[in-house]
């Protein structure tokens, strides 16, 4: 008797388990700097000097949290410092870009605590020095095959169907000039993992199969990267 209760006791915290998903990425164009008429817009123009200096940031929506980071700021959106999804090998791959001098993160000490447009970003990433800025961000979504499940949403883990989930993120990236604003290009890159739903049957394996999820859309990401690079420099290194 003490034993059957003991294991229904333990199926019904398994059952209980939940899992909260990440929150959500910021919309790039939302943060641009919108200032000024389409005229003003039209004037502004390059002034990176090559080799370039370049600064990285990752941004995402206000208040962001997963289960492996959060982000700091306030505001329009915020900042995550903390590499949870970036290699060492990925970020060599950006120094390793044609006519890049240096690649430097933004650290969270050069922030400030408001966050309302990419011209914040700038103003931190001058601190460095830097001449050109790749700013990005994911945006991580969760599916069965009957529900959508949002950002900042608790999932019940022991109740997840038996049928197909998916995990969907999405690279977004824009590379900026530091000292004008003027945006040279944007992309991005996705990756879905899919897997039986009721594999999900405990906070780490959901949380692995979203990490994975985002570093390869991270990976992909960094290959759009260097081809936009190319493209920069064959319009405005002379």
């Amino acid at each position: 008797m003490r034993l059957a209760l003991t294991v229904a006791l333990l199926l019904l915290a398994g059952a209980c388990s939940t899992y909260t998903t990440p929150g959500a990425g910021v919309a790039l164009g939302s943060i641009a700097e919108q200032d000024g008429d389409i005229s003003e817009a039209y004037s502004r123009e390059p002034a990176a000097t090559f080799p370039a200096h370049m600064a990285i940031v990752r941004v995402a929506s206000s208040g962001y949290r997963s289960g492996s980071t959060s982000s700091v700021g306030t505001g329009a959106f915020s900042v995550i410092t903390t590499r949870d999804i970036e290699t060492e090998e990925s970020l060599a791959r950006l120094a390793a870009l044609p006519r890049v001098a240096a690649v430097a993160p933004v650290s969270r000490l050069l922030l400030p605590g408001n966050l309302g447009s990419v011209r914040d970003l700038r103003t931190s990433a001058a601190q460095l020095r830097a001449d050109v800025m790749l700013i990005y961000t994911v945006d991580t979504r969760f599916r069965t095959e009957a529900t959508d499940v949002g950002p900042l949403q608790t999932i019940a883990l022991g109740f997840l169907p038996n049928r197909k989930a998916t995990v969907h993120a999405t690279f977004a990236f824009m590379i900026v000039d530091v000292r004008t604003g003027f945006i040279y290009g944007t992309g991005e890159a996705t990756a879905t993992g899919n897997q039986r739903s009721n594999l999900w049957g405990t906070e780490a394996a959901i949380e692995a199969a979203r990490l994975k999820a985002e570093r390869e859309a991270f990976e992909a990401g960094i290959g759009e990267v260097e081809t936009l690079w190319t493209s920069i420099l064959a319009q405005h290194d002379h």
